[in-house]
């Protein structure tokens, strides 16, 4: 089983978890970041980097997001690979208590739509 990034990530954009993948599956997006479940080996190193939760392992996840494996898994496909730490964006805090923020994810609406998740 792999980790996924959930939709907590969505415009705070912590990177802390890129630098400590040994296998470099992040993939980053506008405002998101997505791993590709394929290259995911479990080893579990990035999720108590992510200040704000939103790495799960695949085996724990919540029934409502379980079409969240096919976004990562598409996205990762779409956007381009990030292998090193960078700042995340200048408003992330304001961000990282914000709950349901699916329709601020970007350049992901074709995805959104045919896993059919609500992103309105």
């Amino acid at each position: 089983m792999a980790f996924i990034v959930l939709e907590s990530c969505i415009k705070c954009k912590y990177t802390d978890c890129v630098e400590v993948c040994p296998v470099d599956c992040f993939y980053e997006g506008p405002n998101m970041l997505v791993i590709n479940p394929e290259e995911c080996i479990d080893c579990a190193l990035c999720e108590p980097e992510c200040p704000v939760e939103a790495i799960v392992s695949e085996d724990d996840l919540p029934e409502k997001y379980q079409k969240y494996v096919d976004l990562n898994r598409r996205l990762s496909e779409k956007w381009p690979n990030i292998t090193e730490r960078k700042d995340p964006p200048s408003d992330a805090h304001d961000w990282d208590e914000v709950k349901n923020k699916i329709q601020y994810l970007e350049d992901a609406g074709s995805e959104l739509s045919d896993l059919g998740i609500d992103h309105e």
